[in-house]
């Protein structure tokens, strides 16, 4: 695994790890629980985490499977990838694609099943990391649904902000259960 994907990659898992750690004490009710019927659960929350991941994931691996050229990464590409993380650093909300939104999501799971389904996730990450030709490291790889086309360290970068916007999301979740009960 080139370097610089090696980086990105160990600070997802670390963080994903502090992520298992915090929710671990929590009771599968307060996990389960929705504040109200237009918001997710904290697992709910997991799923939508793990699903963007999966077809971010199943997106390339198709893309590589047809052999294509891709396109240089520029001015362009830095600008759409610094705007997507503007955007999950703000307060702004945006429907999520249904196959990554709510008609994607379980009503109910358990902590260790979204604990094995993210690993296994992260594990085909990893795979698809360690296979990456170098020369791809600066091409237009990476297709979001908002940000348009990025390079892999990008949607790496997107991972992480994505993770980060919706930790903060499973935090208050916990907080308001626990404030209201």
């Amino acid at each position: 695994m080139h370097a610089k994907y090696q980086k990105k990659y160990d600070s997802l898992q670390a963080d994903l790890l502090a992520l298992y750690d915090e929710l671990k004490p929590h009771d599968e009710v307060v996990l389960n629980k929705k504040q109200d019927e237009n918001t997710w659960s904290v697992l709910q929350t997991a799923h939508h985490l793990i699903l963007a991941e999966q077809t971010s994931i199943r997106y390339i691996k198709k893309k590589m499977s047809f052999n294509p050229e891709f396109k240089n990464a520029g001015i362009g590409t830095s600008f759409r990838s610094a705007g997507l993380r503007m955007y999950l650093a703000s307060p702004f909300k945006a429907k999520a694609p249904d196959f990554i939104g709510d008609a994607s999501l379980p009503e109910k799971s358990s902590f260790w099943e979204v604990v094995k389904l993210w690993n296994a996730t992260r594990d085909e990450l990893k795979e698809l990391l360690e296979t990456m030709p170098d020369d791809l490291l600066k091409k237009e790889v990476y297709k979001h649904a908002f940000g348009g086309k990025l390079t892999i360290l990008q949607m790496l970068d997107f991972f992480d902000s994505h993770f980060k916007r919706h930790r903060k999301q499973m935090r208050r979740t916990i907080k308001n259960y626990h404030f209201v009960v």
